[in-house]
């Protein structure tokens, strides 16, 4: 019996190819049965660490993604305030200059002396107006600049032009120009005396 049940057995492992009478291949008794293990050792050891993620891993870089969107966020959103904050002030600076003109022409003309009911109003106007960041400037005697200042008329030949008279003085909130000085371009006073000698 052992050597039929032997014969028996080594004719399912081992099979002749005509093609060669010497050599022997093994073929299994089971092929389906043996695939199927092959494939369950794969499922149950799972995809390579290569291809699977560490849901850890994504989830706090999903997480610092939005901590930055959002704080790029907060940055714009302080930018924009601040700035909407500016124009609106310059916007109100802007339509008070003509006020500040008629309070320079009442002072030329002497409606603002000392003890007059407008005077204290007027200076604190310009107190409140310069707390701001507002500032004037165009003063006769002050070189000439065309960025700074508008010129209405021309005396001399320009070589080193100066401001002769102010029509109207020219406004700065911080580093911006809002308005410039409406002036008269004139040429320096000669020197006198400083440059002449013995």
């Amino acid at each position: 019996m052992t050597s039929e049940a032997g014969s028996t057995a080594n004719e399912s492992t081992q099979s002749v190819d005509p093609t060669t009478p010497d050599e022997t291949v093994s073929v299994p008794a089971d092929p389906l049965a043996e695939a199927l293990a092959v494939d369950a050792d794969v499922s149950t050891a799972g995809p390579a660490p290569e291809d699977q993620a560490d849901p850890v891993v994504e989830l706090t870089a999903d997480l610092q993604r939005l901590q930055a969107d959002f704080a790029n966020f907060r940055r714009r959103a302080a930018k924009e305030k601040e700035s909407a904050a500016a124009f609106g002030k310059q916007v109100l600076l802007e339509k008070l200059l003509p006020v500040l003109d008629d309070l320079d022409r009442a002072r030329a003309h002497g409606d603002l002396q000392e003890g007059s009911p407008l005077r204290g109003v007027a200076d604190k106007l310009v107190q409140t107006l310069t707390g701001q960041g507002l500032s004037s400037f165009g003063a006769p005697g002050e070189p000439f600049d065309a960025d700074l200042h508008e010129a209405v008329q021309h005396d001399g030949d320009g070589a080193n032009p100066v401001i002769g008279a102010v029509y109207r003085n020219g406004y700065r909130l911080g580093d911006k120009v809002i308005r410039t000085a409406m002036v008269t371009v004139t040429d320096p006073a000669p020197e006198t005396g400083a440059g002449q000698g013995d």
